[in-house]
């Protein structure tokens, strides 16, 4: 990849072509480009856990996802990090931790990724055995797209909390 292209775009053309690589290759394409980054440099700590997370391998994912938020990751990658890091904790058997990241993440400002948020979190609920929850939490964010009956919808889904037990 040419080195005069600045690294966020040499990124997203790492990302662009995934497919086109075994994950391997990938691993490495990525270890190369986070290694012209300084070593707690969180988005380059997020980029090569996604990588991990990508290729299969949750369990680094998130060390290097928890790596990433204690050096300060912030803007858009932040709230991907929560998003993948969440993921990659359910699949890893700890749903209620993820649910637990995810509420918080809910509770910040609203953004293009908050139903991406909702989607994960709906997940993550059914792991924890949360059922009536996750389609409560899961018709939230589909109310937004319906091209009618969203207030509907989002009564049904409050209702569905409502009934929840304890």
């Amino acid at each position: 990849m040419d080195t005069q292209v600045a690294w966020p775009e040499r990124i997203d053309a790492l990302w662009a072509s995934i497919d086109d690589y075994d994950g391997d290759a990938f691993l490495t394409a990525m270890t190369a480009l986070v290694a012209e980054r300084p070593a707690s440099d969180p988005d380059a700590l997020y980029e090569l856990g996604g990588a991990y997370d990508s290729t299969g391998d949750p369990e680094r994912a998130v060390t290097l996802y928890e790596a990433s938020l204690a050096a300060g990751i912030t803007g858009p990658r932040r709230r991907r990090l929560v998003i993948q890091y969440a993921s990659s904790l359910r699949n890893l058997g700890r749903a209620e931790r993820a649910v637990g990241l995810l509420r918080e993440e809910l509770a910040r400002e609203p953004d293009e990724l908050t139903n991406a948020v909702r989607a994960t979190l709906s997940l993550a609920l059914v792991d924890a055995g949360r059922e009536r929850e996750a389609v409560s939490v899961a018709l939230t964010a589909l109310s937004e797209y319906l091209p009618r009956y969203n207030r509907s919808m989002r009564r049904y889904a409050l209702a569905l909390m409502e009934t929840t037990a304890p």
